[in-house]
């Protein structure tokens, strides 16, 4: 069967159909000359995408051998604790073809743990840099410099098999750094030992680790890279990493990585610029190649060496840590010559027009055809504010060929109902508009909150339901009907987001038990203080409070969409009742009936339904999520064989429930 393109499912983009095809041939044109320059006719993108193996230091037979690509440079030499950090013949790196240079030495004369560097001599100048692939970086304790490192322990030994693959990812988004209650920067090991346990209990199957590509700023929370190819070593080795990911797999959890392409740090001693003198090496000439809002150097990526690169920076992350995918930061930024700074995007014309930068798009759809080479069963994820149509579906169809895109959008509404609205002003149609309004050929992660709305300035959710009241009335003798209402709404936002999200769902570290205060790394603002980077586990494990609870709602809801594979079926709306603030609908064989109202229950409340029995699988009510138990959990129901005037008329029968204020009941057909 032909698959029918973009533009013959949405009739909307047919006007833009010959921007779409001149688009999908360009991409399939630079593929193909990818390829040519260095694997030939029939050979696939992956075999031609090997920087990663050719330029960093390694072993070949009995001997190191580094590479650089430095075309401006008129001399280049390693420098180190081999050679006392001077500049000698011996160490000098010599010309091989097409701005390359390469060093060859003994194996004797390098060994494993010893700090390094490059002096790069250029027309007019020099200095002392870190190499582009390098993949091992340290930073002195005392000076804070960073220098690159030899690394070569014993191979490790993996023993788990990645998952096979995740059509429905329920992600767990984390820093390693803030995840330990102490007020330090946590490690690889610290994770794997006391937090991975948590992730696998609470039910999700892919962990999405941040800051993982070494930032000289750890404030940065991993957005401003420097050595795309080095894991962090802030956090510990490489093999303390792969075995976090080794045990992740063993526990049927895919581990994915927040990969920074949309930008790169300015810092030259640290990073890529200027790294042979030319400010253009890597980056666009002149102003295109400075972001004007993160002061950040921009990626040219219309330069084939650019685009190797990069690409190998997807295989080697794969390859070297057996990682499951990616989710690609600051997409946005990299589709547009302007960022999407200050645009609405209310046009499907800035998707196709001179606004974009079609060498982006053409790394982003080579990126994702790589990386489902290496691994068919690979995870991509577009963090994109845009909407670009097309950026979530197949290539084959005129897509840009992500597996998924956020919808960064959902979190906005629910922060502008919170902050904006009083509860009686809060719509269920609005609510199921926002939440499942996607374009049809494309799928989407959702969530409530990320870690953005947890960073200063801004406020999680539980903040903003609760403010100052969670500092004082979180135990569970207190009687607070703010608190009240925060547990209740904290819940039901939650599990109607996860329950219509567009194939994935997403939390952030710490929020699926109301995690209290906001993130602020240490700076000087603060003096240095560790006290908010971090996450307080012992709240929801104490016993006398009430965090515990949310933690365990939150268990249930993805266990539940997880077992009974709610997710792979299209919800179905049956009732947005905007007087009694009622929300009910159906996805697969389960029921969703939420309650918005501040003070209304209803008894024996009608509606259209599917004809069978029903049985109450849990509900938001329930004594160990912190509700005041006014339902029956077991409890079963029969649809009557009536048609209910209320609602969704394309089921004949009718359900009754009792829907008490502020609640949500999920229930399961039976029969």
């Amino acid at each position: 069967m032909k698959t029918q393109m973009i533009y013959q499912t949405d009739p909307w983009l047919e006007p833009f159909r010959p921007a779409i095809d001149a688009r999908h041939q360009r991409i399939l044109d630079e593929r193909d000359k990818l390829i040519g320059n260095v694997a030939g006719p029939g050979a696939s993108l992956t075999d031609a995408v090997n920087n990663h193996l050719y330029y960093p230091l390694h072993l070949e037979a009995q001997e190191w051998v580094i590479r650089e690509w430095a075309p401006n440079a008129t001399r280049v030499y390693l420098i180190g604790e081999c050679n006392n950090w001077k500049r000698t013949e011996s160490w000098a790196f010599h010309p091989v073809g097409g701005g390359n240079w390469e060093l060859r030495v003994p194996e004797m004369f390098l060994r494993h743990g010893q700090l390094y560097k490059l002096f790069i001599e250029w027309p007019g100048g020099g200095g002392e840099r870190l190499p582009a692939y390098v993949t091992r970086v340290v930073q002195d304790p005392e000076t804070k410099v960073f220098s690159a490192q030899v690394w070569h322990p014993a191979p490790y030994e993996w023993q788990h098999k990645a998952p096979r693959k995740i059509r429905n990812p329920f992600i767990y988004e984390c820093h390693i750094g803030m995840s330990s209650e102490e007020e330090k920067v946590a490690s690889f090991v610290d994770f794997r030992l006391k937090v991975l346990p948590k992730v696998a209990k609470l039910g999700y199957n892919v962990l999405q680790i941040m800051a993982l590509q070494e930032h000289p700023y750890y404030g940065s929370f991993g957005y401003q890279v420097s050595n795309f190819f080095a894991l962090s070593s802030r956090f510990g080795t490489p093999e303390e990493f792969k075995a976090l990911v080794d045990d992740a797999h063993g526990r049927g959890i895919a581990v994915i990585m927040d990969i920074v392409h949309s930008h790169a740090v300015s810092n030259e001693i640290e990073g890529l610029g200027r790294l042979d003198g030319r400010d253009d090496l890597y980056f666009y000439g002149g102003p295109q190649g400075h972001h004007p809002a993160w002061g950040s150097r921009c990626f040219d990526y219309g330069k084939d060496e650019v685009k190797y690169f990069l690409l190998s920076n997807c295989k080697y992350w794969m390859q070297e840590y057996h990682l499951d995918g990616f989710r690609f930061d600051g997409v946005t930024s990299m589709l547009y010559w302007d960022h999407g700074l200050g645009k609405d995007f209310g046009d499907y014309r800035y998707y196709f027009d001179q606004g974009v930068d079609e060498n982006a798009v053409t790394y982003l759809a080579l990126a994702n055809m790589l990386i489902h080479e290496v691994d068919p069963d690979a995870i991509t994820i577009a963090e994109d504010v845009s909407g670009m149509a097309g950026l979530a579906a197949p290539f084959k169809a005129g897509g840009v060929g992500f597996d998924f895109r956020m919808a960064m959008g959902i979190a906005d509404h629910w922060i502008k109902w919170i902050k904006e609205r009083s509860d009686e002003q809060w719509s269920p149609g609005e609510i199921w508009y926002e939440l499942t309004n996607k374009r049809a050929d494309e799928r989407t992660v959702s969530y409530a909150e990320c870690h953005d709305q947890a960073l200063v300035g801004d406020k999680t959710i539980i903040f903003r339901l609760m403010d100052k009241e969670m500092y004082y009335s979180m135990n569970k003798s207190s009687q607070n009907l703010l608190v009240d209402r925060g547990i209740a709404l904290h819940k039901l936002i939650r599990l109607v987001t996860a329950a219509t999200c567009g194939g994935g769902y997403l939390n952030f570290m710490g929020n699926e038990f109301g995690h209290p205060e906001w993130i602020d790394f240490p700076r000087e603002g603060n003096g240095w203080s560790y006290k908010y980077a971090r996450r307080q586990w012992s709240l929801a494990e104490n016993g006398l409070l009430r965090y515990g609870a949310l933690a365990a709602f939150d268990a249930q809801m993805v266990h539940f969409l997880k077992r009974e594979r709610v997710l792979q079926a299209p919800p179905e709306l049956l009732v947005a009742d905007e007087e009694k603030k009622i929300l009910i609908f159906k996805r697969k064989n389960s029921i969703f009936a939420l309650n918005f109202h501040p003070e209304g229950s209803f008894g024996d409340y009608g509606f259209c339904a599917p004809a069978g029995e029903w049985e109450v699988a849990f509900h938001s009510d329930e004594p160990r999520f912190d509700g005041f138990g006014r339902l029956n959990v077991g409890e079963r129901h029969v649809s009557e064989d009536v048609r209910c005037p209320n609602g969704n008329q394309y089921f004949d029968h009718t359900m009754k429930l009792y829907l008490p204020s502020r609640c949500a009941i999920v229930l399961k057909q039976v029969k």
